[in-house]
């Protein structure tokens, strides 16, 4: 069934088959007793097997989403200890989700308290702002989920272990789709509103939590490696964390002087991202462009730059850029200060169709399908996020021949430009 699944296929096959029923419509407590006769101290792994071999025969992502909740509830009793002792290592990624689950629970049950207050009706100010302060608290949660899409799922994926990041980012968009209705009903004072939004908030949040301590990190401490983990922790600071700070017990560093293992140790994922393909130098440009500070200088069309002043370049623009090569792979983002969507070295190498909730797949493909056969040469988005409005655009690239050398993403927080008027010349400064 999968080349992760260790245990016995029959029990597989009959833990797919009750979440089949389930998903057939019988009811759960139908099913908890068979559940109870059938599982004991169920391994993490039959878990992600199960759910992966679903997606692989045709059920839809979005329906192993809709049962997650179930599976929860279901294999709650079940599931027994943990695995991996670095995970409980001060610094390590996984110790660092943890704080931020332990921080998450406690901001929720504050939140909770706040909300319920407000619904009592006339709210005064100093109940309001107490409320307000544990949302802005409590939206820090981002970077959680945004570290695990971006950071965590990357190495993942590298093994084939992509159903549990399919269904995680689905979930992370249910809870965003909350956290957005809360704002809105903030903004609009219906206290009634939120406080039932934020009982379904911490409801969603906490199943997360669940699985991700239960199912998503036990794996992934089995799977990955330490080389792997360090890649992993020195990357994670361009995504930034929820609450916390990393302690430094678990050096990475120090991991990594370790990390060298003798032959006959087990192969793992790749500790450095995949080598981009070279580009090719256009034959218009010269190509004896002298040393300079920063490296040889690159010819370009119209002039010849160093790497160090392409990277300034790149970096200093007030858009974010990411360059998608011909076969759908990351090559390259822009590692602004300030950048839109975070982004970090994780997805370097990485599917575009992976940097994506699975809803958006099918748009993603039929977007880069559209620029390869030359039937688009744009395709533009705009989104207000976070009380900004973002605009984002997507371009075709093609060379001198006119092969098609993939897509770049550019997106700008344009919200200032929206709100120009008149004019202001350049003598006007």
């Amino acid at each position: 069934m999968s080349e992760f699944l260790q245990s016995d296929p029959q029990k597989q096959e009959t833990l797919k088959k009750i979440i089949k029923r389930l998903h057939d419509g019988e009811s759960v407590e139908n099913v908890r007793k068979e559940f109870g006769k059938l599982i004991k101290n169920v391994a993490p792994d039959e878990i992600v097997a199960m759910e992966q071999a679903l997606i692989r025969e045709g059920l839809p992502v979005q329906e192993v989403q809709r049962l997650c909740d179930v599976h929860v509830d279901v294999f709650k009793s079940a599931m027994t200890t943990e695995r991996g002792k670095a995970g409980n290592i001060s610094g390590h990624p996984v110790r660092t989700y943890r704080e931020e689950n332990k921080v998450a629970k406690r901001v929720l049950k504050s939140l909770k308290k706040r909300a319920k207050a407000l619904a009592k009706g006339s709210p005064n100010e100093t109940a309001i702002s107490a409320f307000a302060d544990d949302w802005t608290t409590f939206r820090e949660i981002e970077k959680h989920y945004a570290r695990k899409e971006n950071q965590l799922f990357p190495y993942l994926e590298r093994f084939g272990f992509t159903g549990p990041s399919q269904v995680m980012w689905g979930k992370h968009d249910e809870i965003r789709t909350v956290i957005k209705r809360v704002s809105d009903n903030f903004a609009a004072r219906k206290w009634n509103d939120i406080y039932t939004e934020v009982k379904e908030l911490a409801a969603k949040v906490k199943r997360m939590i669940f699985m991700e301590e239960k199912i998503l990190f036990p794996n992934a401490l089995k799977k990955l490696s330490d080389d792997v983990w360090v890649t992993i922790r020195r990357g994670e600071s361009e995504i930034g964390y929820a609450w916390v700070t990393p302690g430094d017990v678990w050096d990475a560093n120090l991991v990594a002087s370790q990390s060298a293992r003798p032959a006959g140790a087990r192969t793992t994922a790749p500790t450095t991202a995949p080598v981009a393909p070279e580009l090719p130098v256009s034959p218009a440009a010269d190509s004896t462009a002298a040393d300079a500070p920063g490296g040889a200088a690159v010819p370009l069309d119209t002039g010849a730059l160093t790497p160090e002043r392409i990277n300034l370049m790149l970096k200093n623009l007030p858009v974010d850029v990411t360059y998608v090569d011909e076969n759908d792979k990351v090559l390259y983002y822009s590692a602004s200060a300030h950048r839109v969507f975070p982004r970090s070295p994780a997805i370097i190498g990485r599917d575009v169709q992976n940097c994506h909730p699975h809803k958006s797949v099918d748009v993603v493909n039929r977007i880069v399908d559209s620029f390869r056969n030359k039937e688009k040469d744009v395709a533009e988005f705009w989104i207000t996020m976070n009380d900004r409005f973002i605009h984002i655009r997507y371009f075709p690239l093609f060379d001198d021949a006119g092969e098609y050398r993939g897509v770049i993403e550019v997106s700008q927080d344009v919200t200032e430009i929206r709100a120009l008027d008149g004019q202001r010349r350049l003598l006007d400064w």
